[in-house]
């Protein structure tokens, strides 16, 4: 059940508050800092990485927080919430919605989407979840495992969703998965002006989520400078 912070997150944004350890912002102050911005101008929820940021994050700001935690396998493709551990600190950081990689690509020891789902409802029945998908599929069966929430979050960044955009074709990949599933979608990936995010809540998405276009400086300098070369 979808408590009211949930509830007020229908139709708005929610901006993404990450730095990994080789980007210069890399800090969980800042992004406590960079939280607050958010909330001061509009945002109503914050994605964050790692319990350390998210602890710091809501001191800053009282909005939920979709939360993550990106680490690296030598036996998996999977980085986004690839394990149970990384499940039980985000469960003990209080995060409102845990994210988590829902594609086809196997999680460290082999373990498939399904296993892992069952294992995390088993352990955590309360818990609501959000499936990060890069393809149609994926994101219909995260829908059919019974994921709170379905994200586009990994379009075109897995070997098969490569080549692919989500804002191609007016957010064909969003209106597809819309079209079939029956819990909320939530647009993340790409979505880098306000257009974008006002077409894909038009579309029916839950809520949007946009992070490097706001929060990642460099990001947004290089395509200034860039256009200057």
């Amino acid at each position: 059940m979808l408590g009211e912070q949930i509830k007020k997150m229908k139709g708005k944004l929610i901006v993404s508050c990450q730095a990994l350890p080789t980007e210069p912002l890399h800090s969980s102050f800042i992004m406590g800092r960079m939280a607050r911005a958010a909330a001061e101008g509009g945002a109503l929820g914050i994605r964050a990485n790692t319990p350390e940021d998210i602890e710091e994050i809501k001191k800053n700001v009282d909005l939920p927080v979709i939360g993550i935690w990106k680490k690296d396998f030598e036996d998996s493709k999977v980085y986004i919430t690839p394990t149970m551990e990384e499940i039980d600190a985000l469960v003990k950081a209080k995060t409102e919605i845990i994210a988590l990689d829902a594609t086809s690509d196997l999680r460290p020891g082999g373990k498939t989407i399904d296993d892992f789902y069952a294992e995390i409802r088993e352990k955590y029945p309360e818990q609501l979840l959000m499936a990060d998908c890069s393809t149609v599929e994926e994101a219909l069966h995260a829908d059919e495992l019974g994921f709170d929430f379905i994200g586009t979050t990994l379009v075109g960044y897995t070997d098969q969703s490569k080549g692919n955009k989500i804002e191609e074709d007016d957010f064909k990949i969003i209106r597809e998965i819309l079209a079939k599933a029956a819990h909320p979608v939530v647009a993340e990936g790409n979505i880098n002006t306000p257009e974008k995010a006002k077409r894909v809540i038009e579309l029916g998405c839950y809520c949007v989520v946009v992070g490097s276009i706001i929060t990642r400086p460099q990001v947004i300098t290089r395509g200034f400078a860039s256009v200057l070369n």
